[in-house]
């Protein structure tokens, strides 16, 4: 982020400059970024770079806030990429913005808005020095929390700089500003809304629209130029507090996210997402298709089983997580046997339990049955799904002769830690099982890798049919029903 050197340094040359002069000059941070925006538009550039699964619903949506300079609110539940969207507007601003050195509040030489800015300029004339700020420094962020005050967000009046300076308290030279003037000239994003108390709402919307503020009892004229944008999670409107009305009416565009909406885009997603890359000297990864939908179908099973409350949702952040966490699994085993790369199984999934069960926000049913239990439940039916969309509408007559062969009495029992030449010849003794996930073209001969993961894909999901049974201590065995 260096300076260029013919960026004006004094605010004679700025004068001299296309900054002091129109469009550039006193154009506000909302036409600043239409305008940018308009030129990413008309270049069929992306608009929000690496966010996937929105090109037809969300984005849209906030191209056209924009475009209408408008404030806007991401409503949408955990992990749906809002506050990634929200530091992505810097995109859309200049590379670098002329402010007044010295200035708290990003004063723009031509319309200052602070006492300090206007005496500066005052004094200096063409020799008032300029500052410059980058376009990642105009943005700045607040979590929303309850004890989040007027103070924080706006400012107060400083003792301490009034002694020092010899001022009295009513000078605007006393005033020790907050976040939102000191994002003056850029965007101002505030994460979870609803969290603020309502009094601190009260002077957001007074900002938005008059620009008036009081400080201690001393009116205060400060002029923002801010684009306001929130984030806020429907849970937390009858779960910890609301968005109290007028504020809500100032708010130009609410705009609702949501979760892939397809397998394919939530394997994109984490794709994206994951730490699968190792660095280091373990063994590079190599990760089946197979695997990586059963990672994401785990998602969507939770998201669509009553035991999980709907209304926390469940985060993106499970399948990222989970999938980083097979990959180590497949990275350790790979390590112990001394292997060139490493090749995550479907039992490496239930190592990962620890990135599934604590992303679960569950009912009283759940409760009841706990959260290990659900979560292996969530993979076997993830992997049956995986599994018969491969398999297709027919009923293989070798599915049948595979429980069969459970069923006269026989088991088996692989470690998740066996080395993969060994797991395929423990496989190869259960009749049509490596036959059917080579002509399903779920894994080619020869490779051990993915026929490991390939075989317990297609055990697990008769597992998940109750068709055979699965236990950690036994491994698969014939159904209790049939057992018994």
């Amino acid at each position: 982020m260096a300076l260029s050197d013919d960026l004006p340094r004094w605010f004679g040359e700025l004068k001299e400059s296309p900054w002091g002069k129109a469009p550039l000059r006193g154009r506000s941070v909302r036409d600043e970024i239409r305008e940018n925006l308009l030129r990413f538009l008309t270049g069929k550039e992306p608009v929000f770079a690496g966010v996937v699964g929105y090109e037809d619903t969300v984005l849209p949506q906030i191209v056209n806030a924009l475009l209408a300079r408008h404030d806007f609110i991401l409503l949408g539940l955990r992990g749906q990429a809002k506050s990634r969207i929200l530091r992505g507007l810097t995109g859309f601003l200049d590379e670098w913005l002329p402010v007044v050195e010295g200035s708290e509040v990003n004063d723009d030489p031509f319309a200052p808005i602070s006492k300090f800015g206007r005496d500066r300029l005052r004094h200096e004339g063409d020799a008032t020095p300029i500052g410059w700020v980058h376009r990642d420094d105009r943005y700045v962020e607040k979590l929303a929390t309850p004890d989040v005050t007027i103070a924080d967000l706006i400012g107060d009046l400083d003792p301490i700089r009034a002694a020092r300076g010899g001022h009295v308290l009513s000078d605007e030279l006393t005033m020790h500003f907050g976040l939102l003037p000191r994002a003056n000239r850029g965007i101002f994003a505030i994460n979870e809304l609803p969290d603020l108390a309502g009094k601190i709402q009260v002077g957001l919307f007074n900002i938005m629209q008059e620009g008036d503020v009081q400080l201690k009892g001393y009116p205060v004229r400060l002029p923002l130029d801010v684009l306001l944008c929130f984030t806020a999670n429907p849970e937390d409107y009858t779960a910890r507090g609301k968005i109290i009305t007028p504020l809500k009416d100032r708010i130009g565009s609410e705009i609702i996210t949501h979760y892939p909406r397809s397998i394919e885009l939530g394997m994109a997603i984490t794709w994206q997402e994951a730490w699968t890359e190792r660095n280091g000297t373990a063994p590079p990864a190599r990760i089946p298709e197979l695997v990586r939908e059963v990672v994401e179908r785990i998602a969507f099973e939770a998201r669509g089983d009553k035991r999980v409350d709907r209304r926390s949702g469940v985060s993106q952040r499970l399948p990222i997580s989970v999938l980083e966490n097979v990959v180590s699994a497949a990275e350790r085993r790979a390590l112990e046997h001394n292997e060139k790369e490493s090749v995550p199984r479907i039992a490496d999934l239930y190592t990962a339990l620890p990135s599934i069960t604590g992303k679960l926000e569950l009912e009283y049913e759940g409760e009841l049955q706990g959260a290990e239990a659900i979560a292996k439940e969530l993979i076997r039916r993830a992997a049956l799904r995986t599994f018969t969309d491969r398999l297709g509408d027919d009923n293989d007559e070798r599915l049948d002769r595979i429980v069969a062969w459970f069923d006269q009495g026989a088991a088996l029992k692989i470690s998740g830690d066996e080395r993969a030449a060994v797991a395929v010849k423990a496989f190869a003794l259960v009749p049509e099982l490596l036959p059917l996930v080579h002509d399903l073209e779920l894994a080619e001969v020869g490779d051990h890798g993915v026929e490991v993961a390939a075989c317990e894909l297609a055990l697990e999901a008769l597992a998940a049919q109750k068709r055979i049974s699965r236990s950690e201590e036994v491994g698969w065995t014939a159904a209790r029903k049939r057992r018994e």
